[in-house]
């Protein structure tokens, strides 16, 4: 009985995690900002490929950061990026996600949820704190709900914190028209 309750909580604690604000890791964590060139990384995908920022180089890429794979808020943002991927291709737009997540959680999630878009991996942290989105949440390290919009140069355009789930992908797309304007 107590096991049950304990596996439980956990579950509820996990499924949480994706719908509250977190705490940053470190207050000096510098977090790129808009008109600078995005940091470059390379970091394994849900199939196990190195994937590297440059590889998009010449399309828009939504590169966000998400707390945790298979958690409530988690998975709207990422149905929501899903559902408009047809959207984003019209654009020439790529949709990245990255979390400290390993690359068998992120293939268990896309198969789970239909993903068909890259996942990133970077259990050790390196791209989440490159990007100033390490947070915490009780004693679980984690990366914190932000999404850097990079023009295909390479050029941060747009930078959002503590996204909504629910509107974020619309919110995207809008700014992706606003900046093809000008």
């Amino acid at each position: 009985m107590k096991k049950t309750i304990l596996i439980g909580f956990a579950a509820a604690i996990a499924l949480s995690v994706c719908l509250v604000t977190v705490r940053a890791a470190d207050d000096t964590q510098t977090m790129p900002s808009v008109g600078q060139m995005a940091p470059t990384f390379t970091l394994p995908s849900q199939d196990g490929n190195q994937v590297a920022l440059d590889s998009f180089h010449g399309k828009w890429v939504v590169l966000y950061f998400y707390p945790k794979d298979m958690t409530q808020g988690c998975t709207i943002e990422a149905h929501n990026f899903q559902r408009d991927q047809a959207k984003y291709d019209a654009v020439n737009a790529a949709i990245v996600g990255v979390s400290v997540d390993t690359p068998d959680s992120h293939k268990q999630f896309c198969t789970k949820e239909g993903l068909t878009f890259k996942l990133l991996a970077d259990p050790e942290h390196k791209v989440v704190d490159q990007y100033g989105s390490l947070g915490h949440f009780g004693n679980m390290t984690i990366a914190m709900r932000n999404t850097f919009l990079i023009d295909p140069k390479g050029k941060i355009v747009k930078v959002w914190t503590k996204v909504n789930p629910q509107v974020h992908s619309e919110e995207v797309l809008a700014a992706i028209a606003e900046a093809q304007k000008g």
